[in-house]
């Protein structure tokens, strides 16, 4: 981890000099603005706000055809991802507080009792947006926010599972940059090597990055969601892959980031020039350090892959078997290469270096056993990540427009692989889950297993470098859920990601995946001992706390006025 020096600002002092100074933008600023980004400013409504005859307090005229648009696209990602106030989970959309929101039934979008003589409310989603289509939208925006210190938030395609691109009075929606380019011989600006590598913008998202890369005949990557914003939060926090066990992290192929930073500055980020600021976007977490405008990655040539692709009906009899058999090959898969995500019934896993029949000699008993339980199982040979994307993951990955909690936390390879009662402590916390709240396991091995990676220098939790799982859960609510079933959805997350702490209690979590209320964020779950320096050059880069997230370095914390939407949740527990 690099060292950084202390800047000695008195950092609360200006902030509290600085907001007394300051007062919220008038009319005549607002319009200001929107000349200035060429007409990019825009006000913003609910998704479903054409559906409701009262919208934020005022009589609307429901407009039938486009509420029939929305319901039709509801459910689909693409359709959310080129909205600018559609999230993939709903309730970043809604303030969840107040249970003000403006949903339709994710079971039934059609189902008219979601509207009919209900009110739509504004929830989360700020008021008015740039629709960003330059550098110039940017600096404009920064000056903005720098003279009036209102607050604001980034978003990309919505696909935020804490909330992080909702809230504040002005977002930048980056949705639209959209550059994408290939070089065989990239070099960073400032360094004599060149590299394989694609130049993504800020808001290309990854079922174009991937169809790009195939027809460039080589292989990036990347996430196992469609919408996920390859330069976006996935790449500046960690960024798993199902080829990161031999391949690695996002943050460990990343070769160069263009920032605006919040002194309206374009910065050049890599291991050569703004160095530290590098180390940390290679994560630190998204909407931290400044607006990212593209990252460049390290690529690979086209590849084949081995697709194991098994399940069955699960029954509470045959779950604890097929867990049983994930456990006990985990290990071995670990070091065969072997990435994927796996449940009590399922699995769907990847090979980069086995050949077909090795790969099928490797998960022969689970398909045994999958095919005892009048399940299916399948081994095959594709030709690229782009066809077993298209094949497996698009109808596999999560779903949207449901409002979804998700926990996580990262599995240490020894004790939980290595020694049998340690693997017996991990199955019955798994077991737990199903047997207590009727929730799965998530299982994602997904960590840089093989990766030959150089200590210190990626500013995520080390944890990630011992650990060959990323176990999960998902908890879905329903779309007009009260406030005391909401509190009762999160305790049941709560009580698992709790399960998951005290079973590897210096472990971590994935930052974008993990339980929004998990305690003692900075440090011991998220980011581990690189907080204290990646704070530190928060203060450096962003020394007036004008870019804050939700459990971001140097968050402002749930007391500041923009998070009340969030519930209050106590996180010591």
């Amino acid at each position: 981890m690099p060292t950084f020096a202390l800047l000695g600002l008195p950092i609360y002092g200006l902030l509290i000099q600085r907001a007394a100074a300051l007062a919220p933008p008038n009319d005549d600023q607002w319009a200001q603005l929107n000349g200035t980004v060429g007409g990019h400013l825009y006000t913003s409504l609910p998704l479903a706000s054409s559906c409701f005859s009262t919208v934020n307090g005022m009589p609307s005229t429901v407009n039938a055809t486009e509420c029939a648009l929305v319901q039709q696209g509801y459910l689909d990602p693409d359709f959310r991802s080129v909205h600018y106030s559609a999230h993939m989970l709903p309730q970043w959309e809604t303030c969840q507080s107040t249970v003000q929101r403006c949903l339709l039934n994710s079971n039934d979008p059609s189902d008219p009792t979601a509207w009919e003589g209900k009110e739509c409310f504004q929830g989360a989603i700020a008021p008015r947006y740039i629709d960003v289509r330059s550098e110039q939208d940017i600096l404009a925006a920064l000056s903005f926010v720098n003279e009036t210190g209102i607050p604001f938030s980034i978003k990309a395609s919505g696909h935020d599972y804490k909330g992080r691109s909702s809230f504040g009075s002005l977002s930048l929606w980056t949705r639209n940059l959209d550059s994408l380019s290939y070089s065989a011989d990239f070099t960073p600006e400032g360094g004599n090597e060149s590299y394989p590598a694609v130049t993504i913008g800020a808001g290309v998202p990854f079922e174009d990055v991937y169809d790009f890369a195939e027809e460039n005949n080589i292989t990036v990557v990347g996430g196992y969601h469609q919408t996920i914003t390859a330069s976006g939060g996935w790449v500046q926090a960690g960024g798993h892959s199902v080829l990161s066990p031999v391949y690695g992290l996002g943050i460990d192929r990343v070769l160069q980031y263009k920032i605006i930073t919040l002194d309206g500055v374009v910065r050049t980020a890599n291991k050569f020039q703004n160095s530290d600021l590098f180390w940390a976007l290679r994560g630190g977490a998204g909407s931290t350090f400044g607006v990212v405008l593209e990252s460049s990655m390290l690529v690979e040539p086209q590849m084949s892959l081995r697709v194991a692709a098994i399940s069955f009906n699960q029954t509470a009899e045959n779950a604890p078997g097929f867990l049983q058999l994930i456990v006990d090959n985990a290990y071995k898969w670990g070091q065969e290469g072997w990435g994927g995500h796996m449940g009590p019934a399922s699995l769907i896993n990847v090979n980069p270096l086995l050949t077909l029949e090795e790969a099928q000699a490797s998960v022969q008993p689970l398909m045994d056993y999958a095919l005892a339980q009048n399940g299916t199982a399948v081994v095959e040979d594709l030709p690229s990540w782009e066809s077993f994307f298209e094949k497996y993951v698009e109808s596999a990955e999560a779903s949207v427009g449901v409002q979804t909690i998700l926990g996580s936390r990262l599995i240490p390879t020894d004790p939980f692989f290595t020694d049998a009662d340690s693997k017996q402590a991990l199955l019955d916390v798994m077991n737990k889950m199903i047997d207590t709240y009727a929730v799965n396991p998530y299982i994602i091995q997904g960590t840089p297993f093989l990766y030959n990676y150089t200590e210190g220098t990626t500013s995520a939790t080390p944890a990630w470098r011992n650990s060959l799982w990323e176990l999960g859960i998902h908890q879905n609510m329903n779309y007009n859920a009260t406030l005391d079933t909401m509190f009762a959805q999160y305790e049941i997350v709560n009580n698992i990601t709790k399960w998951m702490r005290e079973l590897a209690p210096d472990s971590g979590a994935y930052i974008n995946e993990a339980n929004p209320y998990e305690p003692d964020y900075e440090c011991n779950h998220f980011l581990g001992p690189n907080y204290p320096a990646l704070l530190e050059l928060k203060d450096k880069y962003d020394p007036f706390r004008l870019l804050d997230c939700w459990m971001c370095v140097g968050w402002k914390g749930a007391a500041d006025e923009r998070y009340s939407c969030y519930l209050n949740i106590s996180t010591s527990y």
